[in-house]
Protein backbone atom coordinates (compact mmCIF):
# COMPACT_ATOMS: atom_id res chain seq x y z
CA UNK A 1 0.00 0.00 0.00
CA UNK A 2 2.99 2.28 1.24
CA UNK A 3 4.83 1.66 -2.69
CA UNK A 4 1.39 2.62 -3.92
CA UNK A 5 0.68 5.69 -2.02
CA UNK A 6 4.68 6.90 -2.89
CA UNK A 7 3.64 6.50 -6.62
CA UNK A 8 7.30 5.35 -7.61
CA UNK A 9 8.90 8.82 -5.93
CA UNK A 10 6.46 11.14 -8.21
CA UNK A 11 3.64 11.33 -5.27
CA UNK A 12 4.38 14.91 -5.04
CA UNK A 13 3.13 15.33 -8.57
CA UNK A 14 0.53 13.16 -8.49
CA UNK A 15 -1.52 13.40 -5.02
CA UNK A 16 -1.99 17.45 -5.51
CA UNK A 17 -2.87 16.91 -8.89
CA UNK A 18 -5.42 14.52 -8.25
CA UNK A 19 -6.58 16.66 -5.28
CA UNK A 20 -6.69 19.85 -7.39
CA UNK A 21 -8.78 17.96 -10.21
CA UNK A 22 -11.32 16.74 -7.87
CA UNK A 23 -11.64 20.16 -5.76
CA UNK A 24 -12.15 21.61 -9.41
CA UNK A 25 -15.00 18.96 -10.44
CA UNK A 26 -16.41 19.94 -6.86
CA UNK A 27 -16.39 23.36 -7.72
CA UNK A 28 -17.90 23.45 -10.81
CA UNK A 29 -21.17 20.72 -9.96
CA UNK A 30 -21.62 23.54 -6.65
CA UNK A 31 -21.70 26.66 -9.63
CA UNK A 32 -23.63 25.03 -12.04
CA UNK A 33 -26.44 24.00 -9.08
CA UNK A 34 -26.47 27.37 -8.08
CA UNK A 35 -26.00 29.29 -11.92
CA UNK A 36 -29.21 26.81 -12.26
CA UNK A 37 -31.11 27.95 -9.09
CA UNK A 38 -30.37 31.77 -10.44
CA UNK A 39 -31.93 31.00 -13.97
CA UNK A 40 -34.76 29.65 -12.61
CA UNK A 41 -35.74 31.88 -10.42
CA UNK A 42 -35.41 34.28 -12.97
CA UNK A 43 -37.46 32.49 -15.30
CA UNK A 44 -40.19 32.44 -12.46
CA UNK A 45 -39.78 36.31 -11.69
CA UNK A 46 -40.64 37.27 -15.59
CA UNK A 47 -43.39 34.52 -16.09
CA UNK A 48 -44.79 36.35 -12.98
CA UNK A 49 -44.59 39.75 -14.71
CA UNK A 50 -46.13 38.48 -17.85
CA UNK A 51 -49.03 37.28 -15.84
CA UNK A 52 -49.91 40.38 -14.17
CA UNK A 53 -51.55 42.96 -16.22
Amino acid sequence: MSEFLYMSGYAAYVWPSIVLTLALLVLNVLWARQLTREARAEALRRIASEDTP
